[in-house]
């Protein structure tokens, strides 16, 4: 039996391959994540003030503290911008990784619901606040949870809450395990 060989694939086949290993894949080499780029979505903060202005720096502060490690300096940083605009969800959903990252998904929990319920589970904050809750959801196993809010976050664009639907969905993890063994015989 000959070998199947991804160099004699068109680029086409070489994509549909990918998507159908990898549900991630995004067809043009780009696998989505946390940092998805949502430049269709804004977020509602009302009227931009000097302290939603203070807000946002702070929250900007927070998360160059958070990237260097400095997780107790990030989350006083977030309590101080969400302080000066208790109305914006942002913070609340940046600090909810930098909860995750510690391993505090409970905590995370907590701010990723509180971001949403002040958005409106809308804009950019409300489609990422939609997909880390549905990650910590799938973590907890609680499959439908998980779905409801990808596919809330799928409705506002993200590739990667369309990725995790592909993902948890039992039929299509089934085809993919079959053309996977299929694959290994051939090769």
């Amino acid at each position: 039996m000959s070998t199947l060989s991804r160099d004699i694939l068109s680029e086409k086949d070489r994509a549909v391959l990918d998507s159908i290993f990898d549900p991630t894949f995004s067809g043009n080499g780009i696998v989505y994540d946390k940092h998805e780029v949502l430049d269709h979505l804004q977020d509602d903060e009302g009227e931009i003030t000097s302290a939603v202005e203070h807000s946002r720096k702070t929250e900007l502060e927070a998360i160059a503290a958070a990237e260097n490690g400095d997780y107790e300096k990030a989350c006083d940083l977030f309590e101080i911008s969400m302080d000066l605009a208790p109305h914006r969800a942002a913070p609340y959903n940046n600090r909810a990784q930098v909860y995750r990252i510690q391993g505090d998904n409970d905590a995370a929990m907590e701010d990723l619901n509180k971001a949403l319920k002040l958005c409106k589970s809308s804009g950019r904050t409300g489609c990422r606040a939609l997909c880390q809750r549905g990650v910590l959801k799938r973590l907890k196993n609680d499959i439908e949870g998980a779905r409801a809010d990808f596919e809330e976050a799928a409705k506002l664009g993200s590739q990667f809450a369309k990725s995790q639907l592909v993902e948890i969905n039992p039929y299509s993890a089934m085809c993919n395990q079959m053309l996977r063994q299929a694959m290994d015989k051939l090769n």
